[in-house]
Order: C-alpha cells, then sequence, then structure tokens
C-alpha cells in the first residue's frame, strides 16, 4: 500500500508486511527522519496557542489523562515507580507526578524542555541507562512504540529495567479498525515515516507472543482516537464539514468495534514474566 506523507513532506512511502504477520513497516525510513518532524504543528512538541483547536484538543485529552492514569492505578500501588518513555512535552508525566514517583524520557531536547518546565515533581531525562535495572513498576508508551525502529533492542531494555511482574503499556493506532478501512491512504493515523511499524491487534499479539519474558495480559480501547483521526483524514481529504463527517466515522468505527474489538487505537498491558 502506498501512502502519503499527508502532514509534512507530502512524499510518498510504502507500507508492507513484515516476517511477522499482522507487523507492517514503512519503506524506506529516511536517514534523516527528524528533519520530517519539524514543524509547529507537531503534537507531541506542540506549545498551548490559546486557539479554538487547541482548546478542544485539550478538553479531550483530559479524559484521555483521566483513563491512562486509572490504568495505572487499577494496576499498581500508589508511589509505584513509572516511566513514561517518550514523554513528548510532558502532559501525562505531569499529570500522575503527584500519584507515582515518575520518570519522563524525551530524546528531543525542546520537547525535553517543555516537559521539565511543566513537571515540578518528574524526573525528566534523556537517556534510559540513568534509569536502575529492575526498578521500574511499570513503562508506559502511549503512541510512541510505532515510532522505534529497533523494537527487539528496546523490548529488552525495558525487560531490565522492570521488577519482575512489572507492566508494559503500549498504545498504538490499529490500521484494521473500521476508519483505518474507511480512509485507506488518507488515514492519518498512518503518519509515514514518523510511524515506521504498523500494529493490527493480531500483529502485535504475535509480536508479543515471540518474547520469551512478556505476556499481554489485557487489550483496552481509546475511544477518543477515532474521532481525532477521522478529523485529521477527512482535513487531508479536503472534505467540507470535515469535523461533521469526522464525528460520523468516528462514531461508527467505536460501534462497530463493540463487537469486533478493532478500535481505532489500543492499549496493550503487557507483564514482565
Amino acid at each position: 500500500m502506498k501512502i502519503k506523507d499527508h502532514f509534512l513532506s507530502q512524499e510518498i512511502f510504502e507500507i508492507q508486511e513484515t516476517e511477522t504477520q499482522g507487523v507492517f513497516k514503512t519503506s524506506p525510513i529516511p536517514s534523516n527522519i527528524s528533519k520530517y518532524y519539524e514543524s509547529e504543528d507537531y503534537i507531541s512538541h506542540h506549545q498551548d496557542s490559546g486557539s479554538l483547536k487547541e482548546k478542544l484538543y485539550k478538553f479531550l485529552q483530559s479524559f484521555n489523562l483521566k483513563y491512562k492514569k486509572n490504568i495505572l492505578i487499577d494496576r499498581i500501588k500508589k508511589n509505584s515507580r513509572v516511566l513514561d518513555y517518550g514523554c513528548g512535552a510532558g502532559e501525562f508525566v505531569k499529570f500522575i507526578e503527584n500519584d507515582f514517583e515518575t520518570f519522563g524520557f524525551e530524546p528531543d531536547p525542546d520537547a525535553k524542555k517543555a516537559a521539565s518546565s511543566k513537571a515540578s515533581k518528574a524526573n525528566i531525562i534523556d537517556n534510559i541507562d540513568l534509569i536502575e535495572n529492575g526498578s521500574l513498576d511499570a513503562i508506559t508508551l502511549w503512541h510512541v512504540f510505532e515510532h522505534i525502529e529497533n523494537q527487539d533492542e528496546m523490548l529488552e531494555i525495558f525487560s531490565s529495567k522492570l521488577k519482575d511482574k512489572g507492566l508494559l503499556i503500549i498504545a498504538v493506532p490499529n490500521p484494521t479498525s473500521y476508519d483505518a478501512k474507511h480512509y485507506q491512504e488518507y488515514w492519518a493515523a498512518y503518519d509515514v515515516p514518523r510511524h515506521i511499524f504498523h500494529f493490527s491487534k493480531t500483529g502485535m499479539e504475535n509480536l508479543i507472543s515471540k518474547k520469551p519474558n512478556w505476556k499481554i495480559r489485557k487489550i483496552k480501547p481509546l475511544v477518543l482516537d477515532s474521532y481525532y483521526i477521522s478529523m485529521l483524514s477527512e482535513k487531508y481529504k479536503k472534505s467540507p464539514l470535515f469535523w461533521l463527517k469526522a464525528v460520523i466515522h468516528g462514531t461508527i468505527s467505536n460501534v462497530k468495534a463493540l463487537f469486533s474489538n478493532e478500535f481505532s487505537s489500543l492499549i496493550y498491558i503487557i507483564e514482565k514474566k
């Protein structure tokens, strides 16, 4: 499948299935991929602008932050040690820092600076080696894992940093959701080439099943993602009344997923054996 980088470069990339069934990879991966993140609109690094779009995003984000925090609260004790890997501008670490001993990993200097300014208690780092082996109760990756090319290596590193029975929580877009199938090459969550990998639910299950030290314990939806992704997809299509069509197709996607479990984005709660 050929996909255009609608967000920034307008270049064409191809998505091909890997040797793991249900896991797909963007090709080619640019050697200078950092330049594909260089936009003020890139959501992980954005700053508050005060615009209506920004206020709406922040309103919806508040629900997602509570939902994500509750996933941790339901599974680990208060004051447990949590690393948010790829914490971006620091919204999640700021939100949980009063409940857990919180670390945020962010390699981008501007995003790291923003996260450090927001979070008063969390320790924001740019080198995961600063985390002691066997010291973490949970590691979260909220729409980060799909950006990582050396995933096998990173899964080993995450395992080394977690305690026994520690949790690895990975949220990624789902290319077998209704909205992905509806928008096809315009589906915003392909986000090539920034999204290097693309995981169907079967693909993530196949990937983790190959790792002897991991086991998927639960899969949960990110329900609001279908609306945001649909809105971006409609804008890429230059649709009139894009917001209305996004509400319609985002709702259809979630209703269909109630029966298929193929939500627009899925959270995998994975335990270290």
